[in-house]
């Protein structure tokens, strides 16, 4: 989103230089066609996450939407249907990430592939699917593990910007959209900075970020009620008008803040401008469990293979946190990165390991899969579309040989809006060379 660096793939079909050696700059994968009739997945555990596990199951689509789900006692299949024999394997909606910047981020090595970050504090116009990529690597890679979702999020030290919920497959940014924006991105652990030569220096410079916040919005409501009396036709502010549907509470915040001062904060704050709220990260978000309860905030966790935040906690803390959060009674979700963690984008394949490694320190195996496909849906507002295999929401799903929150498993079909998704990658691609380098090898 830095106009002034442009991503790769605009350069080189503007014809501009790049000092990088690629081989490519897109993927191979084709974005699917819509099949022309009903397709029935029969034989397969049915894992509906809004209701029990169906065996011997059946999901029935068509139009990229889902038409039935049940027995095959339950479910009439018409004539004609292309028929997807998944006996043996399970069915899951397709897995959604809660948090990254697929898509904005190719090599971290190569500034011209990363498009994450604005230059500037505030950026509340900014919006991330404007700048995605959909030839990016990585998202074929993530489609492999099994995620067709996901949010894709601008970064920044301040308000970085407008959120977009995505499908991790099509030929355009546009095309990709599921919903924009989805949430405004706030660092509040900016807002709460320890940094300063003194505790009165640091208290001052805490109340003076505060009090520019409470005067963007303020001019925000401002502008609002002069948009609301004058003619359509007056001056429009790009930055105070990407504002006006948090102020509404239509479009939710997402502050970054794992320290609980910041949790705190962030909630009251929130409380008293009636704006609505997400936190993301959350580390110290089960202290703090009761106000977030009473002011239902929920918690986006990024991934649960991370250190612990001080040096005396529990070794474990991040690996309980999830059964913590909802022993409590805490809505939360689990995505894949953290942010500013290496590899970013990269990581978005491991999103169902980080849901097992939660499962496999106290959270039930249920509620882990629901946090990496309904939850997240619900947390930003596109359950409606996607998160659980139910009657007439989008056909987002995948076919998997295995338990998904376990590292052997293999995604063997996927769907994506009812389209089929295209499951290789350059990885598979490496994988299935090199099995034949050695298979012709040995048999010399």
């Amino acid at each position: 989103m830095n106009h002034h660096r442009l991503p790769l793939h605009v350069l080189l079909a503007l014809g501009l230089a790049v000092a990088v050696n690629l081989p490519a700059v897109a993927h191979d994968q084709i974005p699917g066609d819509l099949p022309r009739g009903p397709i029935a997945i029969t034989g397969g555990t049915v894992y509906p996450v809004s209701s029990a596990p169906i065996e011997s199951g059946v999901v029935l689509f068509a139009d990229g939407k889902i038409l039935a789900v049940g027995t095959l006692d339950e479910v009439e299949i018409p004539a004609e249907t292309e028929l997807i024999d998944a006996t043996g394997m399970n069915i899951y909606p397709g897995l959604f990430d809660a948090y990254s910047d697929i898509g904005l981020r190719e090599i971290d090595a190569v500034s011209e592939t990363v498009d994450h970050t604005e230059t500037g504090r505030m950026n509340p116009n900014v919006r991330s699917w404007v700048a995605i990529n959909p030839d990016s690597e990585l998202i074929p890679v993530a489609r492999t593990g099994g995620v067709m979702t996901s949010l894709v999020a601008p970064r920044g030290p301040y308000v970085a910007g407008q959120a977009g919920v995505v499908r991790l497959d099509g030929w355009t940014g546009d095309e990709m959209l599921l919903l924009g924006p989805a949430a405004m991105v706030i660092s509040w652990d900016a807002l709460e900075s320890r940094s300063g030569p003194s505790v009165a220096k640091r208290a001052e410079a805490r109340l003076d970020r505060y009090r520019q916040l409470d005067e963007l919005l303020a001019t925000v409501q401002r502008y609002a009620d002069r948009r609301a009396s004058v003619p359509d036709d007056q001056a429009i502010d790009l930055r105070l008008e990407s504002l006006l549907g948090v102020i509404r509470g239509e479009i939710p915040l997402v502050a970054s803040a794992d320290r609980r001062v910041a949790i705190e904060a962030a909630v009251t704050y929130a409380a008293g401008q009636n704006l609505k709220l997400i936190i993301y990260g959350g580390h110290d978000a089960a202290d703090c469990a009761e106000l977030l309860k009473q002011h239902d905030v929920p918690v986006i966790l990024p991934g649960t293979y991370r250190l612990p935040l001080r040096r005396d906690d529990a070794y474990d803390a991040p690996y309980t946190l999830p059964a913590r959060l909802h022993q409590a009674g805490v809505r939360f979700c689990i995505a894949a990165e953290r942010s500013g963690y290496p590899g970013g984008a990269s990581n978005a394949r491991n999103l169902p390991y980080h849901a097992g490694n939660a499962a496999a320190y106290g959270l039930d195996p249920a509620v882990a899969l629901r946090s990496i496909t309904l939850a997240p849906a619900e947390i930003l507002a596109v359950d409606e579309h996607v998160g659980s295999l139910t009657v007439g929401k989008e056909a987002t799903l995948i076919i998997v040989e295995g338990d998904i929150l376990q590292v052997e498993s293999q995604v063997r079909h996927a769907f994506i809006h009812g389209r089929p998704v295209d499951l290789g990658n350059k990885q598979v691609t490496l994988f299935e060379k090199y099995q034949e380098k050695y298979r012709r090898l040995e048999s010399r």
